[in-house]
């Protein structure tokens, strides 16, 4: 909890603090006053008041250059914590008008969201007046973006690359299948190990995709290094690809009930490969109230 003097709290107000947390951050009264839309003599009377209220002088000023005094100095940073403080606080309290109005960010790889298209519906039709932002990354991209506050959450392949920072809900498994042009040798296989196919061109996606490096890394373990022909961020292109002979493609077992099956083989693959779905958040940032009604209808659905 921020204790505040009580000097302070007698006539220091959050405007106050804002002003000068904005003119050090700015270094230049007329940067600041451009940014807070005021003038530059309310800014200096605003710092005045600060330093009489304190008995304190918080700048050191050289003409129009200023330094920080060592009050000053302490001020600035206890003030950038008590202004992060309110702003969290506002959010809270703005969320608690029953989801009324607001906005959810949220991530999904292109091959997914077909999978989750009825839950996004119930989502709208719950929350009408929730802005809902849907952006289609791969993997890797999608779990940055949650960290990097882009995202309030997203829907990625299990597990993720970073541990304890995000947090994860899962909600579906499904096994990822292979996709071969149709050929007898293939038709004759009812499964196909993945050390099979060492010497065959394989059509992955791009790198970006989770799915892609565990692949690989699949590959690694049954002791080769794929012959990769070819990349794509659409699984349709893949398939066509494999259709003209091209090579093979491994795709989710939902994907792969939309395929047509002309000039296509597709068979389980050994050992298996699942394609763990689930939701992501950070670990450590306060969740909105339409981030956390998206996780209540995904417990609810699951």
């Amino acid at each position: 909890m921020i204790k505040v003097p009580a000097s302070i709290e007698s006539t220091m107000d959050i405007r106050a603090l804002r002003y000068f947390v904005e003119l050090v951050r700015e270094q230049s009264f007329t940067r600041a006053s451009e940014k807070l839309f005021v003038t530059q003599p309310t800014i200096s009377k605003m710092i005045r008041n600060i330093e009489e209220e304190l008995g304190q002088p918080l700048l050191n000023r050289e003409g129009r250059r200023f330094t920080l005094t060592d009050s000053g100095q302490v001020l600035f940073n206890r003030a950038q914590t008590i202004l992060a403080e309110m702003q969290q606080l506002e959010a809270e309290l703005a969320d608690l008008q029953s989801l009324q109005f607001g906005r959810l960010a949220l991530g999904i790889p292109p091959m997914v969201g077909h999978v989750y298209a009825d839950l996004i519906r119930t989502y709208r039709s719950r929350y009408p007046k929730v802005e809902l932002s849907i952006v289609e990354y791969g993997g890797r991209r999608i779990e940055q973006a949650v960290l990097a506050g882009e995202l309030d959450l997203a829907i990625t392949m299990l597990p993720t690359r970073e541990g304890g920072a995000l947090s994860a809900l899962e909600l579906d498994q499904y096994p990822i299948q292979v996709v071969l042009p149709d050929l007898p040798r293939w038709r004759a296989c009812r499964e196909i190990r993945l050390e099979d196919l060492r010497d065959e061109p394989f059509l992955l996606y791009t790198q970006a995709f989770t799915l892609s490096e565990r692949l690989e890394q699949a590959c690694q373990q049954a002791g080769f290094v794929p012959q990769v022909a070819a990349r794509s961020s659409q699984w349709d292109f893949l398939t066509a690809m494999v259709r003209s002979g091209m090579g093979v493609a491994f795709l989710p077992e939902p994907i792969c009930r939309r395929l047509t099956p002309d000039g296509l083989v597709l068979r389980p693959l050994l050992p298996e490969l699942s394609w763990r779905l689930g939701v992501i958040w950070p670990s450590d940032r306060y969740l909105s109230r339409t981030a956390e009604a998206w996780l209540a209808l995904c417990r609810e659905q699951g």
